[in-house]
């Protein structure tokens, strides 16, 4: 059987299994398709534990972590035109310029984007978007999603990916060298991603962590401070969602709330002197 007719049966299969049942308790009214988000999140997550992550960790032990960093800032520079077509689209004309100096200083200085002079030069790198962009349009984020292989959208964001790969200079190459970038790029972002494999394992529930994270994190990039590194969000949405779960009652089944504290008694008041 070829691999994709495997790979799909096994996903359908894992789809009518996760339309059993959800766990109990209160629905997050942004993910009307949990029963089959959850499908998608469980097909996913084997194809990870399966592929993605074994040949992550491999990659990590056998590359230099300055290679590694190399790859990282080449990736990051390649796609850098995403973030300065979005700073046009969102009036950010300041950050429009920084951000072509630092495309034009590491693709030259930087060898093509392998080292990164421009933030010793000062020039702060962005992250910006085309979901981003719509939400500060206005634009509702939409119903959340799970989609197969490529991992938590919400339907905004989904339209805005679609969008910013026109604006990514991958899109022009060749098929096979498209691919071939996609793939490398999915290894250099999954193998940054394996220090986090520890607190989803021990999260209350990991499907709903893994939709908190990503809800906050969108939120964040629509309505926050802007200055922040992408890497700074994620590691500070993954110590809070920790901090959170280490405070869940044991016992506790997913989706149920948190036993109230009852609040100690007022002490009794002394009468006025007379």
């Amino acid at each position: 059987m070829p691999l994709t007719t495997r790979t799909s049966t096994l996903w359908l299969c894992l789809l009518l299994a996760g339309c059993a049942a959800l766990p109990p308790g209160k629905r997050e009214p942004r993910d009307p398709w949990e029963r089959m988000n959850r499908a998608t999140y469980r097909f996913n997550d084997a194809l990870d534990r399966a592929i993605v992550k074994p040949v992550a960790r491999g990659y990590v032990r056998v590359t230099p972590q300055f290679v590694r960093t190399g790859v990282t800032n080449f990736f990051d520079n390649l796609e850098y035109p995403i973030v300065i077509v979005n700073d046009l689209l969102q009036g950010q004309f300041k950050p429009f310029v920084s951000d072509t100096g630092r495309l034009l200083l590491n693709t030259t200085l930087g060898v093509g984007g392998l080292f990164d002079p421009a933030t010793a030069a000062g020039l702060d790198k962005n992250d910006r978007d085309f979901g981003q962009t719509l939400g500060k349009w206005g634009v509702k984020s939409g119903p959340y999603l799970v989609v197969p292989i490529f991992g938590p959208y919400d339907l905004r964001d989904g339209v805005g990916a679609l969008a910013d790969d026109y604006a990514n200079p991958r899109h022009y190459t060749k098929f096979w060298v498209s691919v071939g970038l996609w793939t490398v790029r999915g290894i250099d972002k999954r193998s940054r991603l394996l220090y986090a494999d520890a607190v989803l394992s021990s999260a209350y529930d990991p499907y709903a962590f893994v939709r908190s994270a990503y809800l906050q994190h969108r939120d964040f990039m629509v309505n926050g401070v802007q200055s922040q590194s992408e890497e700074e969000q994620e590691q500070k949405l993954l110590e809070e969602a920790g901090q959170d779960e280490e405070q869940k009652p044991a016992g506790a089944t997913p989706g149920q709330p948190k036993p109230q504290t009852p609040k100690p008694a007022a002490p009794p008041q002394e009468p006025p002197p007379r």
